[in-house]
């Protein structure tokens, strides 16, 4: 890399400030957020969101009590409705048996073990299971999006073949381990990644534009 990747925060959150991601209210928000977003715009998620909050139904114990089609009638604006729901109804399952409803309860399990466990849940992936460790939970995991891997890679600071494990591995073993740092990072490279590393790159606007390779994008993507 032309810069580390201390100096590349540094340089991002000059330009762009604290992101105060994730937006919500509580941490069993933020589970909830992490599946909706899937494959969506977050303008969609929060009219969903939105929709549960109107009725009471942030709770683990109150959204389980809901009918699969009550459940997906208030998430529609988020999209794939049915999938979501389907996914959103295996993570309550888990988080009523695993823990009867009790986030305190989960943030006394080991972030490996918690990992190992959501990633076995239908419809929680990698991207979705950092999420909830990350934003809701606390704990010191890189969440690596489409944006993460689009400016590194665009930037050559990781070869482009280089999948989710491997993006991950290499922001956490060149930084603190630090949550909150994690956090607002993730953040920034979202807010890079929506407004200026786009499938049409806006590079001469970017602050990141004079660390591209000499020779222009490395990877189109």
């Amino acid at each position: 890399m032309t810069a580390t990747l201390d100096e590349v925060y540094d340089r991002l959150l000059q330009a762009f400030g604290p992101q105060q991601w994730w937006p919500a209210e509580t941490p069993f928000e933020v589970m909830v957020g992490a599946v909706l977003v899937q494959n969506t715009a977050w303008k969609n998620v929060e009219r969903a969101i939105a929709n549960l909050r109107e009725a009471a139904l942030l709770d683990p114990h109150a959204l389980w009590r809901l009918s699969p089609s009550e459940l997906e009638d208030l998430i529609r604006p988020a999209g794939s409705y049915r999938i979501k729901a389907r996914r959103l109804r295996h993570l309550l399952e888990y988080l009523i048996t695993r823990f009867d409803g009790s986030l305190d309860a989960m943030a006394d399990v080991s972030t490996d073990t918690l990992r190992e466990e959501l990633l076995a849940l239908y419809g929680i992936g990698p991207e979705t299971a950092d999420s909830i460790l990350l934003y809701a939970l606390g704990r010191a995991v890189f969440v690596v999006d489409t944006y993460t891997a689009r400016v590194l890679k665009r930037h050559a600071w990781i070869e482009p073949e280089a999948d989710y494990h491997a993006i991950q591995e290499h922001f956490e073993a060149n930084l603190d381990r630090d949550a909150a740092k994690f956090n607002e990072y993730h953040a920034l490279l979202v807010h890079v990644g929506h407004h200026f590393c786009r499938s049409k790159p806006k590079c001469e606007e970017c602050p990141l534009r004079d660390l591209l390779p000499a020779g222009g994008i490395a990877e189109p993507m």
